[in-house]
């Protein structure tokens, strides 16, 4: 991936989801040749030149201050997730250390573990920016069943299971909705961490393998993933719809727990309860305490 060609196609993405009447600007003529703004209409709302906005577009991003960056992310109209990409996109470019402290590779601290364990009513995992689920209580290991191909394993991707795995696809069935949410979420990690080598690696052979995960990369989306609801179609017990709420870890950065819930009384809840009935009489993964992996990077 090259920063420089990510900012381009970043920046002309954006450009092209706003219309000269969203930007609050006339549209003369009726035949436009580019669909949304014009590179001269984003300098004129930014308020800078048209050879300095056309120098920032080619991916020139070092260099730019922070009042410029806020400009041209006003004047693009750009989300909190699309606004701190942009910054990251500028990070890289100047070669800057990124938003999070970088970690040493070790095992996740007893403590998290035993938070982790004791929520016994809500499947939870702790995942790191590439998607790795590095630890799961019992009730998140059940949930999770299908993307652990070999019942053994300690650790899953999510990307990987659901665009390479054959279960991948009958476990989320709301499947262009799951595949924008997880690739903007590697796109995110990716103007983060642009050197990790093994995220590299992991969207190169997403984008060889799976036609899918080619074209929503290209979109270039992102997004903060704190709170929202999510279906899932699980062999034992069918289709349930969660609430997630996810939590980094201050004290490990780079990390997120993320827990669902049910509200009571609703089919969901029922459905989470046959799950948890599941995991304590036939499912094959870890009986007690969370899986853990003492070789994973958490910060990545």
């Amino acid at each position: 991936m090259s920063t420089e060609s990510d900012i381009r196609e970043f920046l002309a993405s954006r450009r092209a989801k706003i219309s000269p009447r969203q930007g609050g600007l006339p549209a003369y003529g009726g035949n436009r040749r580019v669909p949304g703004l014009r590179r001269e209409e984003v300098a004129l709302l930014a308020g800078v030149s048209i050879d300095y906005y056309v120098r920032l577009e080619r991916g020139r991003l070092a260099g730019a201050s922070e009042e410029v960056l806020d400009a041209v992310a006003n004047a693009l109209q750009l989300d909190d997730a699309e606004r701190a990409h942009l910054f990251d996109l500028a990070r890289a470019a100047a070669n800057r250390p990124a938003r999070r402290a970088k970690r040493t590779r070790g095992p996740l601290p007893d403590s998290v573990l035993r938070v982790l364990a004791s929520m016994t009513d809500s499947p939870a995992f702790i995942r790191n920016g590439r998607l790795d689920i590095l630890a799961t209580n019992r009730l998140g290991r059940a949930l999770y069943a299908p993307l652990f191909p070999d019942p053994a394993a300690r650790t899953s991707n999510i990307a990987r299971a659901q665009f390479l795995h054959p279960a991948g696809r009958a476990f989320f069935p709301r499947w262009e909705e799951s595949v924008n949410t997880t690739v903007a979420l590697l796109r995110t990690e990716a103007g983060r961490a642009p050197h990790d080598t093994e995220l590299t690696g992991l969207i190169g052979e997403l984008v060889t393998r799976s036609e899918e995960f080619r074209a929503a990369w290209a979109k270039h989306n992102v997004r903060l993933h704190h709170t929202g609801r999510k279906a899932f179609h699980h062999p034992a017990v069918g289709t349930l719809a969660l609430d997630f709420d996810a939590m980094e870890l201050p004290a490990q950065p780079g990390l997120t727990l993320t827990a669902y819930s049910a509200a009571p009384g609703t089919p969901d809840h029922d459905a989470l309860q046959l799950l948890a009935t599941w995991a304590a009489t036939e499912h094959p993964g870890p009986t007690s305490g969370p899986a853990r992996t003492d070789g994973a990077d958490r910060n990545r």
